[in-house]
């Protein structure tokens, strides 16, 4: 049995819990072991893993590479300048060739009609290692990294501040499914995507739009953070304008309970979205949060094949 995984409800809540156990699970069992060690029921062995890249990737194409070779098996990494599918050949035509040739897909691209239309066609597992609409396996890697904090993520108040993006989509989605609430702080003309608030929201999720960061942070247990401008846009003084008084800084860390941790899915602008202190300090837990990116993707990829 295989699963597409798009986006975190492909999975759903108790899947997504499960996921978690897991990863847990095999973390702790290899806390000393050196990377490249195979952990020893080699689940996924001699599968191999295709990874597309339309977008640079740094934590992502490591992390599934990493998570493929714990789990057993191997990866073949390619973006679509050195593929056909960059000379005009179809989606689907691509998906049945890699279908053929593969045991999953994993692909990081700007349209996410692309992913959908790649698991339209594709009779393996497609993962979704990025797209515009969303980022769920950022979003596995963020509850792993807060349950291992302690954090318990039933009424877990999370402040999201700055750029309604395909994180916050991902966020907003996994409260719905975690009962989780969200706080979003973002200027006006930077709105969330409604259809993921009115999931979430439908399912007992409290999803909060507030204008201004200060109220946003309050009583907050964790705070969220990403860049203000997504990969591949132009650089734009009047966004940033429009951003900074939703910088996460001391005063706004200040604003959360004492205990409140940071978490930002990098890469870092550090004086935009961001203050050193905040990233670089003692409440951050981002690089927990981008070491997670393997542990939660070997339990995504267990889970797309039915192994979860």
């Amino acid at each position: 049995m295989s699963r597409h995984f798009l986006n975190l409800a492909d999975a759903g809540g108790d899947a997504l819990a499960a996921m978690l156990n897991d990863a847990l699970e095999r973390k702790e069992a290899r806390k000393t072991w050196p990377k490249g060690k195979v952990d020893p029921d080699t689940p996924l062995s001699d599968h191999v893993l295709a990874m597309i890249f339309e977008k640079s990737s740094t934590r992502t194409r490591v992390s599934f590479d990493i998570a493929i070779r714990q789990l057993g098996g191997t990866s073949l990494v390619m973006d679509s300048g050195s593929m056909q599918l960059g000379r005009g050949e179809s989606i689907a035509d691509t998906a049945k060739v890699l279908s053929r040739m593969c045991d999953a897909i994993m692909i990081r691209t700007d349209d996410h009609a692309k992913i959908e239309d790649l698991a339209a066609n594709a009779s393996v597992p497609v993962i979704n290692g990025l797209t515009d609409l969303s980022h769920p396996c950022q979003i596995v890697a963020d509850l792993l990294t807060l349950i291992e904090h302690g954090k318990s993520l039933p009424g877990l108040e999370i402040a999201w501040l700055g750029d309604s993006n395909n994180v916050l989509n991902s966020i907003v989605e996994a409260a719905g499914l975690m009962k989780l609430n969200v706080r979003i702080g973002s200027p006006e003309g930077y709105d969330p995507d409604q259809r993921f608030i009115s999931q979430a929201q439908a399912e007992g999720a409290n999803i909060t739009l507030y204008r201004n960061a200060m109220e946003a942070a309050a009583g907050a247990d964790v705070i969220v953070a990403d860049t203000w401008m997504s990969m591949g846009q132009a650089h734009a003084d009047e966004k940033i304008d429009a951003m900074m008084p939703f910088q996460v800084n001391d005063v706004i860390m200040e604003q959360a309970k004492p205990d409140a941790v940071f978490l930002h899915c990098l890469p870092a602008h550090r004086g935009e979205e961001v203050m050193p202190s905040v990233i670089d300090g003692p409440q951050s837990l981002v690089w927990d949060e981008a070491e997670n990116r393997i542990h939660a993707q070997k339990s995504v990829l267990r889970w797309a094949f039915g192994q979860i």
